[in-house]
């Protein structure tokens, strides 16, 4: 038997399909121009960079500044593999990427499931058998990528140009999100044992050696067409309304039916008491690594949409200051609140980006940074919860399950039964 979609699932999807739909009009007519555009497009990619440092942090308690290198690492990978298919015409960024972490992934599931039952293995030793096990993977799937990129290109250029572009950015954003994902386990390993301040620390570190290899990706790295310092020209601009959109509905839906789970309830647990969750069985390392990795995932795709916005991208746009941005946001919201974070992303970037931009006198333009803050200190004082606090809209609300009374036991009425 099917089960049918609650009311408050119909009014999500359709309040969602409505503002799509205005939204996209308003675009269509030039209405909204292409200013305005690139605004919504930008909020939209910052709900999802927080929802998924809401999910680290808010819900599962870690403190966690390392969202902005896995924004960027999404960014970078998905923008390298959409310029090597629109320069150059080859799709070998795209099959070497696919295959190593296809390869990384399935070797990390099978990894897991036999250091799992050795016991004494420290966080450190079970790092480097995970690292060297994906750099071996790595170079198998570069060397066996450059054999079959040829076939995988010629496939791709039997479809419409139009077409195939589309193909291979959507790919491209994915699999910027599960090399985030991939790369947060192998960092989360280490360092998810420290205390959520350590932990802080070291994830704004990883922000900042992110950054640094970015500024030497052309040299160090040897990803020439990302011109290290002087920033990746020549991306395709494929993120639209409707991929921003598409994406962000897919993020909120799988975060809620996360939450709404047995998983969902163990990750928030984490959050409530470390030391209680374990008494009652909670694997609380496994746990911390599932909302780190999937927070990272989501971080990761909302990169590689942004790598497609403008068409250019630049380290300094993902130094540690930058980091702050989606912290920011979901204190502002409300921590553990998913739609206080989608409305404050938006409220980022109309205000930020767009009414301050434009509205500040000439010349005054950077004092945005300043009103923005003082907006935020206000807020805390009159709503240290965040605006929206611990409020959700009935869709994404946690539903507990009704309590079932104990089924009373038939009376037998029956002489002969009872008799016997």
């Amino acid at each position: 038997m099917t089960k049918k979609f609650s009311s408050s699932t119909w009014w999500f999807l359709g309040s969602a399909f409505l503002i799509y739909a205005v939204l996209q009009i308003l675009v269509s007519t030039e209405i909204l121009n292409s200013f305005w555009n690139t605004i919504i497009r930008i909020g939209a990619v910052m709900a999802i960079v927080s929802i998924g440092l809401n999910l680290i942090y808010g819900f599962n308690g870690q403190f966690s500044l390392g969202q902005w290198g896995f924004y960027a690492i999404g960014a970078y990978a998905a923008a390298d593999i959409t310029y090597r298919w629109q320069i150059n015409k080859s799709a070998d960024g795209l099959v070497v990427l696919f295959l190593a972490t296809i390869l990384s992934g399935a070797a990390i599931i099978w990894l897991r499931r036999k250091l799992a039952n050795v016991r004494g293995l420290d966080p450190l030793s079970a790092f480097t058998i995970y690292l060297t096990m994906t750099i071996i993977l790595c170079i198998i799937a570069w060397w066996v990528g450059t054999g079959i990129t040829p076939a995988v290109t010629g496939a791709l250029n039997i479809l419409p140009a139009a077409v195939a572009a589309q193909i291979v950015f959507v790919i491209a954003v994915i699999l910027g999100g599960v090399l985030a994902a991939e790369i947060s386990f192998l960092f989360g390993l280490p360092i998810l044992s420290l205390g959520s301040d350590y932990f802080g620390i070291a994830t704004l570190g990883f922000s900042i050696i992110i950054k640094i290899l970015l500024d030497n990706s052309d040299t160090l790295l040897g990803f020439e067409e990302m011109k290290g310092a002087r920033g990746m020209v020549g991306i395709p601009k494929e993120t639209s309304l409707f991929w921003v959109f598409f994406f962000l509905l897919v993020v909120i839906i799988i975060t809620r039916n996360l939450l709404r789970s047995s998983y969902g309830r163990a990750v928030i647990s984490v959050r409530e008491d470390e030391i209680a969750a374990k008494a009652m069985g909670i694997d609380i390392a496994e746990y911390k690594i599932l909302a780190f990795v999937l927070g990272s995932f989501f971080a990761g795709l909302a990169g590689g949409l942004y790598a497609h916005i403008n068409g250019f991208l630049h380290p300094n746009t993902f130094n540690f200051i930058k980091s702050f941005d989606p912290m920011i946001i979901i204190v502002f919201g409300g921590l553990g609140s998913i739609s206080g974070t989608v409305f404050a992303a938006f409220a980022w970037a109309l205000i930020l980006e767009g009414v301050l931009r434009l509205f500040l006198p000439q010349g005054f333009e950077t004092w945005r940074f300043v009103v923005y803050p003082i907006l935020l200190l206000v807020t805390m004082l009159l709503r240290p919860k965040g605006i929206f606090g611990e409020f959700e809209i009935p869709f994404l609300r946690q539903v507990l399950p009704k309590i079932r009374k104990p089924a009373e036991e038939p009376v037998n009425d029956s002489p002969v039964e009872a008799h016997s």
